[in-house]
């Protein structure tokens, strides 16, 4: 027990953060007992009380009370789990970009981001320790379903994580998607505007269900899409940009103009499927447009490969057909 009261100042790495969630790092104590500590003055912010969800700054100096404070040892930098050669090579492969906040990936499909009751096995969020500093263990900002390729952006350091969160929130980032649909949409192109909420299908598998603007957990979803390429209206090539980001939207959405994204088992329409295609979903996360500060927007792109690459193949899809910017298929 260290019964002496630290002031400590936040850094730039830690900027943005939850107050809670910067205590926690530093002290063994429960939400309850840290709400209890901020009620009565015994944790501020530069000399004032705080909320739990302060968002800190860097330079900020927090008061830590003299409970239990971690020992030198605890306080030994992060050290990255042990994982095998394979694994760290595995997640080095993707990394399409990095910089001193971010690591994009190109996600493969059949991976799951995290794990989960269903999902069980290997996942990108039990492999984020082979992109480690030694410092901070690197964070997920965002997630895309186990069988959706493409980028997936990961944080390096607490202030990296609040901000690129806050950005996938709002509409500042753009995000483009490439899928391979059943059918060629009608029209061509457009913005799908509804009402959605979690429901069960047909078989009684949980699944997002058309909804009313009033009915409980509605949420509204809106996705701009336009075919880039068609094949003898059995298929088609179709770019999508979501504007907000619902569970499975664009599944749903594409399943809405009764053109569902080839593979998918759960957003099924009762066209016919094209013969020769690769199986599994054709939904690949194709581009990020990040908006930062004092500089050009940040241009990610993750090229298509596996299945997806070799059904466009068999379709005679010619990614040159989308131009170098993603984004501008939808001025």
């Amino acid at each position: 027990m260290n019964s002496q009261v630290i002031n400590e100042t936040v850094s730039p790495k830690e900027e943005g953060v939850r107050l809670d969630r910067w205590v926690k790092r530093r002290l063994q104590v429960t939400q309850g007992q840290l709400e209890k500590l901020l009620r009565s003055g015994q944790i501020r912010v530069d000399g004032g009380r705080a909320k739990a969800n302060t968002r800190l700054e860097a330079g900020m100096v927090v008061r830590l009370p003299p409970v239990h404070q971690q020992t030198a040892e605890e306080k030994q930098a992060y050290k990255p789990g042990k994982l095998t050669s394979r694994d760290q090579d595995f997640m080095r492969e993707m990394v399409v970009y990095e910089d001193d906040e971010m690591f994009a990936l190109n996600k493969p499909a059949g991976i799951a981001v995290q794990g989960g009751t269903r999902q069980g096995g290997r996942h990108i969020d039990g492999l984020l320790d082979a992109l480690s500093d030694g410092e901070y263990r690197p964070k997920l900002v965002h997630r895309l379903d186990k069988e959706t390729s493409g980028l997936l952006l990961i944080a390096k350091h607490p202030a990296a994580a609040a901000k690129l969160s806050d950005l996938f929130r709002s509409r500042d980032m753009q995000k483009a998607y490439w899928a391979v649909t059943v059918g060629a949409p009608k029209p061509a192109a457009g913005q799908i505007r509804c009402w959605m909420a979690k429901g069960q299908g047909p078989e009684g598998r949980e699944r997002m269900v058309h909804a009313a603007q009033n009915d409980e957990g509605a949420r509204h979803s809106i996705t701009d899409y336009i075919t880039v390429s068609q094949a003898a209206q059995k298929a088609a090539w179709v770019a999508l940009r979501p504007q907000t980001g619902r569970m499975h939207q664009l599944r749903f959405h594409m399943h809405e103009l009764g053109t569902s994204i080839l593979g998918d088992d759960k957003y099924v329409t009762g066209r016919e499927v094209p013969q020769g295609v690769a199986s599994g979903l054709h939904l690949h996360a194709r581009a990020l447009l990040i908006p930062r500060a004092n500089k050009k927007p940040l241009l990610l792109k993750a090229p298509l490969s596996g299945h997806m690459k070799e059904t466009f193949k068999t379709l005679g899809f010619l990614e040159a057909e989308a131009g170098n910017d993603p984004f501008e298929l939808f001025l």
